[in-house]
């Protein structure tokens, strides 16, 4: 076949070529390929701080997510928001895990005004919350398990006998509370639960470290590591209403609720001021 050499992509294990074939217009390296587009799912990812988010939009991720569930072997989904970002920069391990997640989808606006500023724009934001109620909604409908793990005790039983409620036909399996010190036993009733999904609510980087380490041997199809969101679906936490979501807001809602968050909300300016940075550098 002839090729033209059009770029060279210097990469952790060597140097990969992209190149032209006359007739067909373009070729591709395939370790190129899942390099650039994410290690699953041939979706082209959006970098942003070195972390890479899948371009979806809602209906698009929840599909995915169901197809995720019908496919053999054990995937985990990850909902990083700025905060998260920046955890990954400062943490390798972190990072790893993030970037490895068969989906990565972006929780918050900051995510996606990053996105514009580096003009790789996404399609919209895709809050955890929300991507867990339209799973919800389609697993309900095929009658798949799920089982709820974190939160403070209680509050999982609390959102089992809501969501049970809310979703006919979803199936909880199980639940445990986030504090746990040994992983063992909590893997162990998972797996005897036969849950097909996990809400894994620990907080970040905790729950996408869990996940990776421990996924395969809770016998789950999918975990998705959705941080507050049982405390949501509980009622312990109230969600902003729909003006301040639409509107981007739901940050300086939250913050508003509990002015204890400021710590934590320091976070998205620091963000930008990367963005920005990453902007200069790229060009």
């Amino acid at each position: 076949m002839d090729r033209t050499v059009s770029a060279l992509f210097f990469m952790d294990d060597g140097i990969h070529i992209l190149g032209l074939d006359k007739k067909l217009g373009v070729w591709y390296n395939p370790k190129l390929y899942e390099y650039v587009a994410g290690r699953r799912g041939g979706n082209m990812r959006i970098e942003i701080l070195g972390v890479g988010f899948d371009n979806l939009t809602m209906e698009q991720a929840v599909q995915r997510g169901m197809d995720l569930l019908d496919t053999e072997g054990c995937h985990y989904v990850v909902t990083p928001n700025p905060e998260i970002v920046e955890i990954c920069r400062e943490n390798g391990e972190a990072r790893e895990a993030v970037n490895k997640a068969d989906l990565v989808l972006a929780d918050g606006i900051g995510v996606v005004k990053g996105a514009a500023i580096l003009k790789t724009p996404l399609k919209g934001r895709v809050p955890g919350v929300e991507f867990a109620a339209g799973l919800m909604e389609q697993m309900a409908k095929a009658g798949k398990s799920l089982y709820l793990l974190g939160a403070k005790p209680g509050v999982a039983e609390i959102a089992a006998q809501k969501l049970t409620r809310q979703y006919p036909g979803l199936v909880i399996a199980g639940t445990h509370d986030g504090y746990f010190q040994d992983d063992g036993p909590v893997i162990a009733e998972i797996r005897r639960s036969g849950a097909q999904c996990v809400f894994v609510c620990l907080g970040a980087p905790k729950q996408e470290l869990w996940m990776r380490k421990n996924g395969p041997a809770t016998g789950a199809r999918l975990l998705c590591g959705l941080g507050g969101s049982l405390d949501v679906f509980a009622g312990v936490v109230e969600r902003a209403p729909k003006f301040w979501s639409d509107h981007g807001l739901e940050w300086f809602y939250r913050l508003c609720k509990d002015p204890r968050r400021l710590g934590r909300m320091m976070k998205l300016p620091l963000f930008l001021i990367h963005v920005r940075q990453e902007k200069g550098r790229r060009g």
